[in-house]
């Protein structure tokens, strides 16, 4: 039997295009918006031009919705303060244990 659990996926990937600040453009598989300290953070994952992630590196971005025009673009910006980022890393790790506790649970139940 087929489990109708996506872990937060759907069968399409949303992904998102960044410019970085040399201009060149990457393409994102957005894995999560995670809240920590009352703020939301957007995890990207970073794909090459075939669409894979080789190397399992994410990048993480201070992330916010324009709350007056829902058709804004939202809005990323470059975490560059350590503690804050340790706080998302952290908060990530978390994320990932549970997602990896809820595939154990699943597949046990199947």
């Amino acid at each position: 039997m087929a489990s109708n659990n996506t872990n937060g996926y759907d069968d399409e990937e949303m992904t998102v295009e960044l410019e970085l600040d040399d201009g060149q453009k990457v393409s994102c598989s957005i894995i999560t918006i995670l809240t920590v300290d009352k703020k939301d953070y957007i995890v990207l994952l970073p794909l090459d031009e075939n669409g894979n992630n080789d190397d399992g590196e994410v990048w993480f971005y201070r992330y916010s919705e324009d709350e007056e025009n829902p058709d804004a673009e939202p809005s990323l910006v470059y975490i560059d303060d350590d503690e804050e980022y340790e706080n998302v890393a952290d908060a990530f790790d978390e994320y990932l244990d549970n997602a990896e506790f809820d595939e154990l649970i699943d597949s046990d139940a199947e």
